[in-house]
Formats: C-alpha cells, structure tokens, sequence
C-alpha cells in the first residue's frame, strides 16, 4: 500500500553526524524541504546517530549550521521540537524495542544463535560448493519456542531476525522516480533486527521512525534503493502503510565519476567559505537532476517551494559543473541591492583591509606564477600572527559605517562570481602609500618596447596633481585622457601604465572610480614609487 494524495504530506531529511553535510545530502534535504513546502506539508530533520565512533555532537552542529545557512528550515526537529520527538535516533532505543516485542509476539520475528564463525562456515561452503550464497539458511527459525526462550534465559549470545513469510512473492513498492519496483523474495534472507551486542540495524530502526513519524514520502538517494524491499518488508511486519518512495540518482563529478575532493569543494561548508550565496547553492543544486521546464535555470528557493514536484526529478545522474555554479552566483550577487551586497561582502571586504593594510610604503614587484604553481606566499594573511584580528577590526569598521565601504559596489558587482574574489579585486585600495606590482603587467605594460609607459606615466601624475582638477572620477579621466592628442598616444597606452601603477595589474576595477576612492597623496607617491623601481625615476 502507498501514500494517498489526499494525506498530508509529511517527509525528512536523516542524515548521520558522521562529518560535514555534502552536496549530495545537501540536494536530498533541498527537495524533502521544497516538496513540503510546495504541498503544504512538514518537513522533519531527524539525526541518524547511531555510528557510536563517527557520530558527534561536533559534527550535528556542523550540519545543522549548514542547514540553517542554506535557509532550509524545518518544522519538527532538534532546536525545534515536536509531537514525534525525539529527533534523535540514539533517544529512541524504547520505540525500537516495543517494535521489535510487537513482531516478537506476532510471530514475526526469531531469536538467532548462529556465531558469526558459524555463519561464515556456512557461506564459505555454499561459494565453494553450491555456486553462490543465498543469504541466512534459517536454522534457527525451526528452533522450538520453548528451546529457544531455555537458551535466552540462559544467557546464550542472540539476534533478533525477522521471519520473511514463505508465500510473500515479490517485494514490490513505487518510486516516484523509476515507476513500480520489484525484487524477487529470494534475495530477501531473514535479516538481523537486533544485534548480539543489543543495538538495532539500521533497516530496522529507519522503519520504526518513519512509521512512527507518520512520513508519507522518503525522498533520498538512491545509494539506498538496495535496502528498500527490505524495508518494506519491515512496514509489512509491523502492519504500516508503505510510503511513496523516490530515490534520486547520484551527483557526479565533470568527468562522469562519484563526486569526491579531488573535484574542488563537496560540502557545503566549503561552498560558503567559498563565497558562494545560500540561495544560488539551492537553485544549483535543486537543478542537479530535477527541472522546472527543461529550460529555466534561475529558481529562487522561494519560487522553488511554489513549483517543486516529485514528478520532474529526472532518472540520470546528475553533473556537477562548477562553472555554472559561478554563473549563476554572479547572477544572484547581481540581483542584490547595494546594501544586501555589502551586508554579505562585508566579510570578504575585511580580509582585502586587512591583506591591503599590511603593504609597505613604495613598489614590490610579485612574481607572476607559472601555469601549474601555485601563487607566492603573502606577507600576511590568513593563518600569520595577527591575521585574525586585523579582519576582526576591519569587519567592525565596515559594521559601524557602512555607508563609508557602499562606493565599492559599483566597481566590483559586474565583475563577481563570488565573494571570495573580493579581496583580490579590492585589496589595493588600502594599500596607501605602497603598491603590490605584478611581474607579468610590468613585462607587458610598463617594460613593454616603444610603449612610451615612463612618458606616459609622468603625463598622467603631473595631470592628477593639478589643483583645478576635483578628485572625481569624471573630471580626474578627462584630464588623462586630454594628454593623449598631444602625447600622440592612444588612450590605451596612456591609461594601462597608470592602471598598473595604481592598481598593481592591467586588469582592475575600473580605473578612475577606484582613484576617486584613494586618498590623493596615496596615488601620486604609489606613481612615483612605480617610476623608481621599474624605471629608476
């Protein structure tokens, strides 16, 4: 039997404290959330911590971080409460066990004595002998009530397995994804409920929550399709209503395999650290398998939990393309308002404070990496003595005046992906007096034969020098760019010399609207520091 429409639509997300919440799990949570809300039902967070070493409260922390960053809020669940409580697993032993009874005195499950050298003997010969191993023999199923309660009371190591009826025929279920499902009864052996050690398996324990938390639907991937006829056996056993399963296929890499780190960030932690935002995150990854139409590809969360249904998740694994995700960042970033923008930049704007803070007065030419290297060591930056707090002074500086950091916005907002690119486009407007030279735009633009960039340079300091010119950006470009009939330059080879000067590279945010934004005596002293280290000026 499988859930009605007509019953109100109730599902979970359970994942294991067992580390930080991936994409993969992060999509699964993204569509239970979405389906609930596009139905008008209730999602439930429940914590899967029964991996005694892996499981910690350290690691709940992180996902529950993750969750509620990601804006996936849900109805029942730790922090929340609710009427199925508790919400995790370890908290719910006693509901296992008067499950476990309910079979035990419907006949339906069996206490099991075999050793584990004795079960392995058995599986051994039927490989060497009968040509495969067809699962747990029964042995201990023709057992005696009466030998077998003798042996209990006393004391002799036992399972609990449940007795798949004879005449069951195929396990069968729907799934909203791959249609009607069936598994044939013979891979199906009497599997263990209880273990020796009195803990329940898992296929037992997720059985029991889900009927006991009413779930009409498990929506999760189909890493789990394996143990589902199993399961069904259990909601069978325990005479519940069966839900609606959809198992969704897995996330791979860009190169057609399993998702893993050597394909760049997979957790969601590492997403944020990332400077991407958690709506463009859910909008990537809700299309990672599902669509709207086959063609939209901007869905805000908001717009997602109006239209989200079971019935567009597609069969075919999914890609992950990193440079989709960029795109559809910048296409967030964008559509923020200056003071949104600035309120999630803030972090980023701290660290290109405190890295552009920390540059001496005049000119150090950086080597420019080779492809393949990686870039040189910074003087100062994250994980140096000091570091941490000079991001936690420059943060409070952005939060007290905000309005002092807005004229930033519109020099970087067309050309962001994320946010982590912000220190690197905005570092050099602290650097004061000092600049940070790129060896390859020095090469380029400044040593580059017959550009005149010594001449060029010189023109253009003697123009931002002029009082009658305001230090605005209209009026400080219209002076530069008058010098280039004159000089017989084209604009370019006037403008790119001083570009580099200032900004330390040839390409930047742009150029008069960052100078505008320095304080005067700053950019003429990073000019003629310029001119004495590349020229001997």
């Amino acid at each position: 039997m499988t859930a009605t429409t007509d019953t109100p639509v109730r599902v979970r997300f359970a994942p294991s404290p067992t580390g930080k919440l991936h994409v993969g799990g992060a999509r699964t949570a993204i569509y239970n959330w979405a389906f609930a809300r596009a139905m008008g039902g209730t999602f439930v967070l429940r914590i899967e911590d029964t991996d005694p070493e892996r499981s910690t409260a350290e690691n709940t922390g992180i996902i529950l971080r993750a969750m509620e960053w990601l804006g996936l809020d849900w109805d029942e669940g730790p922090g929340v409460g609710g009427a199925c409580g508790p919400y995790f697993q370890t908290e719910r032993t006693d509901t296992y066990q008067a499950a476990l009874d309910q079979l035990i005195a419907a006949g339906a499950a069996y206490p099991c004595f075999c050793t584990k050298e004795e079960l392995d003997a058995k599986r051994k010969k039927a490989e060497a002998e009968e040509g495969g191993y067809g699962g747990y023999d029964r042995t201990c199923r023709a057992l005696a009530p009466e030998e077998a309660a003798a042996r209990i009371a006393a004391g002799e190591p036992h399972v609990w397995r449940l007795a798949v009826p004879d005449d069951h025929g195929p396990v069968e279920f729907e799934d909203a994804v791959y249609g009607h499902m069936s598994f044939p009864l013979d891979v199906m052996d009497d599997m263990i409920l209880k273990r020796t050690d009195g803990t329940f398996t898992y296929n037992f324990a997720v059985v029991c929550d889900d009927v006991n938390m009413a779930m009409t639907h498990v929506i999760r991937g189909d890493d789990h399709l394996s143990n589902t006829p199993r399961q069904v056996l259990v909601y069978e056993a325990l005479g519940a209503k069966v839900p609606l399963f959809a198992h969704l296929p897995m996330i791979l890499g860009p190169d057609g395999h399993k998702l893993s780190k050597r394909h760049g960030a997979t957790s969601v932690e590492q997403f944020r650290d990332e400077g991407y935002l958690p709506d463009a995150l859910v909008n990537f990854l809700a299309l990672i398998g599902w669509s709207l139409d086959g063609e939209t590809t901007i869905v805000p969360p908001e717009e997602l939990c109006r239209v989200f249904s079971l019935d567009r998740i597609s069969k075919k694994h999914g890609v992950m393309d990193p440079q989709k995700l960029d795109w559809m960042n910048g296409v967030y970033l964008r559509e923020m308002d200056e003071d949104a923008w600035l309120a999630a930049a803030a972090p980023w704007i701290a660290r290109a404070e405190a890295q552009g803070a920390s540059v001496d007065d005049g000119a150090v030419i950086v080597p420019t990496p080779a492809p393949g290297e990686e870039a040189p060591v910074r003087d100062f930056g994250p994980g140096c003595e000091g570091w941490d707090e000079a991001v936690a002074a420059a943060l409070a500086d952005i939060e007290a005046d905000p309005s002092a950091y807005a004229p930033v916005y519109p020099l970087v907002i067309e050309r962001l992906n994320r946010l982590d690119e912000i220190p690197a486009k905005l570092e050099f407007l602290f650097w004061g007096a000092g600049v940070r030279l790129d060896e390859k735009s020095v090469r380029k633009v400044l040593l580059k034969e017959g550009a005149r960039a010594e001449e060029a340079l010189a023109a253009c300091r003697e123009a931002l020098a002029r009082e009658d010119v305001p230090w605005e950006a209209a009026a400080l470009e219209e002076a530069c760019r008058a010098l280039a009939e004159p000089l017989d330059l084209k604009v370019k080879s006037l403008l790119q010399p001083l570009r580099v000067a200032v900004c330390g590279n040839m390409v930047s945010p742009p150029l008069f609207e960052s100078i505008e934004l320095m304080e005067p005596v700053d950019v003429l002293a990073r000019i003629d520091a310029v001119a004495a280290e590349v020229f001997g000026a």
